[in-house]
């Protein structure tokens, strides 16, 4: 079972089409009643990193969230906003977020000096797995779609399960155990993105 956490942003219906043509079993949850035994958990995002965190927090699953992925260790997917709030702080805002990938959220510099390119970034890019298998598991030449400005600096090299080239490096994919997240939008990613929520169904 896929639970897709409905907190109000995301493109909830984009997962929960993808998963219903993959035959997996998808469902959403707008309460903490509607987290019951969710299988892994799939925390979209899309906006400012303070309005998210918001958003989450006075749903009332904030709690719930943090102890069915930290104690009872849950696989969760964060993807875009939803992967920033995993870090412990963001440039964008002053609310604390999730921290269970300790590192912090920065924006892109601005772009009019020679070598910087546009911000937001938008658009199609390859993306360099560091790793084999798991997410990223039977894609060839992964390219994803991307719509962001700022990005997702970890604590810990060993966290980093994919970069991408922005004008620099930086890093678009995680994992720290049961914690994944991507920079990148896989429900918006065709068969790349299809390839890789298949894979985190099965992790």
């Amino acid at each position: 079972m896929i639970t897709i956490v409905d907190y109000g942003l995301g493109n909830i219906h984009a997962f929960v089409d993808i998963y219903r043509r993959l035959g997996v079993p998808v469902r959403t949850a707008s309460s903490v009643a509607a987290l019951a035994e969710p299988g892994r958990l799939i925390l979209p995002g899309v906006g400012a990193f303070d309005s998210a965190m918001e958003r989450l927090n006075t749903s009332g699953m904030r709690d719930t969230l943090e102890r069915l992925v930290l104690e009872d260790g849950i696989p969760v997917l964060g993807v875009c906003v939803g992967m920033q709030m995993m870090a412990g702080t963001s440039t964008e805002g002053r609310l604390p977020g999730l921290n269970w990938i300790p590192g912090r959220v920065e924006r892109f510099a601005v772009a009019g000096d020679v070598g910087v390119p546009a911000v937001p970034h938008m658009g199609w890019n390859d993306v360099s797995p560091r790793v084999g298998g798991g997410l990223f598991g039977g894609i060839e030449a992964p390219r994803f779609y991307f719509l962001h400005s700022y990005y997702y600096c970890t604590q810990s090299e060993e966290t980093i399960l994919s970069t991408t080239d922005y004008g620099h490096r930086f890093t678009s994919a995680v994992r720290s155990r049961n914690v994944f997240g991507t920079q990148f939008h896989p429900e918006k990613s065709h068969h790349w993105g299809v390839q890789l929520l298949k894979n985190f169904a099965e992790v």
